[in-house]
C-alpha cells in the first residue's frame, strides 16, 4: 500500500481551484486625521491650529463669507500666527492653483506659509486640498455650511474658469483637521443645507448600485452606512431645514459634511458614484446651470438615474423610490426638472451637448449595470417628473 505523503505544518496547503485568489492591495483614505465639531469648535480649534503651524494661508472666495474669514484671521492673530490671505478667482480652477503655486514659490528663503486653511464652500475646499497637496502643506478645512462632503475628503473637483467640471483628482491624504464648528455653519443659507441633502442622498443611490453586490467587507458596511444615512435624512430632514435650533439640524448637517465623507473614504473607489454625479458634470458645461448649487444638480441626478433604472433597467422599484423623492424635494425647494435648474429654456443642442459630457467613455455613468447612450439619457433628462401622483 503506497504510503500517504504528509505536509509538515510549515508547508503550505496545494491551490485548488475552489480556492479564493488573493486580493488585490487596496488603499483607503478615510478620514481626517483629526476633526473637531459641535457649538464653539474653531474656538476650541484655534490652539490645535497653533501647534500644527505658524505661518496660514487663509483661502477664501465669496463676499458672502468675507467677515467669516476676518473673524477667523482675527483669532488667528491673536494666537500669534503670521497670516497670510489670499482670495480665489473662480471656482476650484487650474488658471486660481497655479496663480497661488507662483505666489508660494516666488519667496526665497523659508517657505512663504507652512499650511492652508480653507475656509468657505466646497470648491474652495477643493482648492485648499489641491494647492496643499502640490506643496506639500498641512491642510485645515473650515467649512461654511454643510452644503458637501468636501471638508473631509481626499478628493478635489476641478473646474474650468467658466464653472464647467473637468476632472476629479484623487488626493494622498485627508485634511490634517477639520473644523465643523455649527455656530458658523448655522449662518449658511438654508438652500445650502438642502442641497447638502441631496448631495448626501446620492451615496446611497449610488452607491447600491455600483456596489451593492460586491464581496469585499469593507465596501458592504460602507453601503450599509450609506442606507443608514438615507434613512436618516428622510427622517429628519424637513424638521432640520425648518428648525436650525433642533436636533435634528446638528444630525442632519453632520450627515451631509461629515458621514457622507466617511462613507467615500471607507468604501474608497470602488463605492463609486454613478449617474447622479455624472448628470451633475454633464449640466455644469451649459453656463445656464451655473446658478444652481452642486448638491442641487447632484440630486436631480439621482431622479434622472432612477428614471434610466425604470426605463432601461425595468427596476420598479427605481419608480417607487423616484415617486418617494419627489414630493420631498419639492418640499425641500430641490430641482426636480429642468426648467427647477434654470435650463427650461435650454436648446436640444445644448441638452445634447451635457448628455455627451455625462456618457462619455470614462463617465462614472457606465457604472450602471445596463448601457446608455446618450438619447436614453436625454429621455430621461426631460421626464424626471413622469407618472407623478399629485394631491387632488
Amino acid at each position: 500500500m503506497p504510503q500517504r505523503s504528509r505536509r509538515t505544518a510549515d508547508q503550505s496547503a496545494p491551490t485548488t481551484s475552489t480556492q479564493a485568489s488573493p486580493p488585490s492591495i487596496q488603499t483607503h483614505r478615510i478620514a481626517p486625521a483629526e476633526v473637531f465639531r459641535g457649538e464653539g469648535a474653531w474656538r476650541k480649534a484655534v490652539p490645535r491650529i497653533a501647534a500644527l503651524c505658524r505661518r496660514p494661508l487663509l483661502l477664501g472666495r465669496g463676499e458672502g463669507t468675507a467677515p467669516l474669514r476676518q473673524q477667523l484671521a482675527h483669532d488667528l492673530q491673536r494666537a500669534g500666527l503670521d497670516l497670510r490671505h489670499e482670495r480665489l478667482h473662480w471656482d476650484c480652477c487650474e488658471t486660481d492653483l497655479q496663480r497661488l503655486s507662483a505666489g508660494l514659490n516666488a519667496s526665497s528663503g523659508p517657505p512663504a506659509v507652512d499650511a492652508v486653511i480653507a475656509c468657505g464652500g466646497g470648491k474652495v475646499l477643493d482648492a485648499g486640498k489641491l494647492l496643499a497637496e502640490r506643496h506639500g502643506l498641512s491642510c485645515i478645512t473650515v467649512p461654511s455650511s454643510a452644503a458637501t462632503c468636501a471638508g473631509w475628503t481626499a478628493l478635489a473637483n476641478l473646474y474650468s474658469p467658466e464653472g464647467a467640471f473637468l476632472q476629479d483628482v484623487e488626493l494622498r491624504r485627508c485634511p490634517e483637521l477639520l473644523v465643523f464648528d455649527h455656530a458658523l455653519v448655522r449662518t449658511a443659507p438654508p438652500r445650502t443645507l438642502a442641497s447638502g441633502i441631496a448631495d448626501a442622498l446620492a451615496k446611497w443611490y449610488e452607491a447600491s448600485v455600483s456596489s451593492g453586490g460586491s464581496s469585499d467587507g469593507l465596501i458592504q458596511q460602507a453601503v450599509q452606512m450609506a442606507r443608514v444615512l438615507r434613512d436618516q435624512l428622510l427622517l429628519d430632514a424637513e424638521t432640520a431645514l425648518a428648525d436650525p435650533s433642533s436636533e435634528a439640524w446638528v444630525r442632519v448637517a453632520e450627515a451631509c459634511a461629515l458621514s457622507a465623507g466617511l462613507i467615500g473614504g471607507l468604501g474608497g473607489a470602488r463605492c463609486r458614484t454613478v449617474a447622479a454625479h455624472a448628470v451633475h458634470n454633464g449640466l455644469t458645461q451649459l453656463a445656464a446651470s451655473h446658478g444652481a448649487l452642486h448638491g442641487e444638480k447632484v440630486g436631480f441626478g439621482i431622479l434622472v438615474q432612477l428614471r434610466l433604472e425604470q426605463v432601461l433597467g425595468q427596476n420598479q422599484l427605481a419608480a417607487q423610490a423616484r415617486r418617494q423623492l419627489l414630493p420631498l424635494f419639492e418640499r425641500l425647494g430641490l430641482p426636480r426638472t429642468l426648467n427647477d435648474l434654470g435650463l427650461g429654456q435650454a436648446t436640444l443642442q445644448e441638452l445634447q451637448q451635457a448628455c455627451a459630457f455625462a456618457c462619455a467613455p470614462d463617465s462614472d455613468l457606465h457604472h450602471l449595470p445596463f448601457a446608455v447612450g446618450c438619447a436614453d439619457l436625454l429621455a430621461a433628462l426631460v421626464s424626471t417628473c413622469s407618472g407623478e401622483r399629485r394631491p387632488v
